[in-house]
């Protein structure tokens, strides 16, 4: 690899790392507003239990969901003729399917809270890992 090719390899990684971090930190954000500051418990129904949607679960499945995105996109980068527009289609059609997890919320403020954090992360995902590259 060039030096060119390496400044511009690390410079896309640099980039996609604060993408999953602000989308993270976006969703974080949203959590603390609605938590703590608003004294309004997120809470969701999974299976039998009701369980509260704490810190590190935003945390966890917001990075979880960025690194996994990277690796999508990385693989299309690798095998398909226009990546971004591939990606950019698989993960919107993601998104509007994880949608239905916030109806798992017990009350219209947790459902709105939960699909404000999943439309941050997802669409900072979905705008923000591919960079400026297009098609």
């Amino acid at each position: 690899m060039t030096s060119n090719t390496q400044q511009t390899a690390t410079n896309r990684r640099t980039g996609r790392l604060i993408t999953v971090a602000a989308g993270t930190a976006g969703a974080l954000l949203l959590w603390a507003v609605n938590d703590p500051w608003a004294g309004h418990d997120l809470l969701v129904r999974q299976g039998g239990t009701v369980q509260h949607v704490g810190p590190v679960a935003v945390a966890v499945t917001a990075l979880f969901a960025g690194l996994a995105a990277w690796a999508l996109l990385a693989v299309l980068e690798r095998t398909v003729r226009h990546p971004t527009r591939t990606y950019r289609i698989i993960t919107s059609i993601l998104l509007v399917l994880s949608l239905a997890g916030p109806l798992a919320g017990i009350g219209i403020g947790t459902r709105l809270a939960l699909t404000a954090m999943h439309l941050t992360v997802g669409l900072a995902l979905i705008l923000g890992l591919p960079g400026r590259r297009h098609c």
